[in-house]
């Protein structure tokens, strides 16, 4: 057998194809062991699948002839309803799929799922690292630092205070939950009004206006659609109080970054904390790097480096079941929605 690809064979309903990326960090990888792994937590349903793990495009095209199922990042979308003519299924192992739209390549017939709620329990810890520095102006410590200037700064409790949450999903529910747990006031946004979990309130995205004033904190966590790019512009940014911190852990397209630079340059805001980026990684000459008040992590506020491949290979899985009794399957994208 190729060195390239790894076969686990066995008497199957679903033909599965993984295709893992060389160029992609090692939390993202699935491994032959952390498919085995998985496997064992799931024998009546792992005996029912013959999987190829792959990398790259490695044999692409001879495992898509026949493969009902894809897990991958990425892939070629270019006639793959020739190439691959059995498909049912392709699974994205990240929440959002902007690098893989407009959608149009999609067969007909073919789910897309993608990997929301795999991210909920650390995004919910970094969200409530992030509320806590914005509450006690560490990204302006943190400047004050590097100038070497030890100046005193005093701030108040958090309890009270009010989360606005813009993409009140699986993410944006984990960090309320936490925020909960502060005595935060929960406000939640998204298109489809419906408590998902740890808000006091949720309204339509109609209603953003008229909310973001009230906000001590704004939390973005939606992805990049048409509808979401550039929704928090800098008419919008200039809504918050003056006193207001922002996190991103969305997408950098939903942001206006210049002008939220410009906010925390002019004071107009008290602090931001971003994640996400466009590109990524994000360039040396990028202006951003010298923004007062702002603390920047590279895009790893949710990838958990020891469960990400675990609990995405579960929820695979539960779809394996699913796709076999003729289910619904969980995750569903809606091509015209882009999420």
């Amino acid at each position: 057998m190729a060195a390239s690809v790894v076969a686990l064979r066995c008497r199957c309903m679903i033909r599965l194809h993984i295709k893992n990326n060389r160029a992609g960090e090692d939390v993202f990888r699935m491994t032959p062991e952390r498919y085995a792994a998985a496997a064992a937590r799931h024998p009546e349903l792992a005996r029912q699948v013959d999987v190829t793990i792959d990398w790259d495009l490695d044999n692409f095209d001879e495992s898509m002839a026949m493969a009902d199922a894809l897990i991958t990042w990425d892939l070629p979308t270019a006639d793959l309803v020739d190439r691959a003519p059995n498909l049912k299924w392709i699974h994205i192992i990240g929440a959002g799929i902007e690098h893989l739209q407009p959608l149009d390549w999609l067969p007909p017939g073919v789910t897309l799922t993608n990997n929301r709620g795999v991210h909920a329990e650390k995004a919910g810890q970094y969200g409530l690292m992030a509320l806590l520095m914005l509450n006690n102006a560490i990204p302006r410590l943190v400047g004050e630092q590097q100038r070497h200037n030890y100046i005193e700064c005093f701030t108040t409790a958090i309890g009270g205070k009010t989360l606005l949450v813009l993409g009140a999903g699986a993410m944006g529910s984990a960090v309320a939950v936490q925020a909960k747990r502060l005595g935060l006031r929960t406000i939640g946004i998204r298109r489809t009004p419906r408590d998902t979990g740890g808000f006091d309130e949720v309204h339509p995205l109609d209603h953003l206006d008229d909310l973001l004033a009230a906000a001590d904190f704004l939390l973005v966590t939606m992805p990049a659609t048409p509808e979401t790019t550039g929704l928090m512009d800098s008419r919008r940014l200039a809504l918050l109080a003056p006193h207001a911190g922002v996190i991103n852990m969305g997408r950098a397209a939903v942001v206006d970054y210049t002008a939220l630079a410009a906010a925390l340059t002019e004071g107009a805001l008290s602090g931001a904390i971003l994640d996400v980026f466009d590109p990524e990684p994000l360039p040396a000459d990028s202006p951003l790097w010298d923004v007062p008040n702002l603390v920047m992590t590279p895009h790893m506020s949710s990838d958990d480096a020891l469960t990400y491949v675990p609990r995405t290979l579960d929820l695979v899985f539960e779809n394996v079941g699913r796709l076999v009794a003729g289910e619904p399957l969980q995750n569903r994208v809606d091509p015209a929605l882009g999420y």
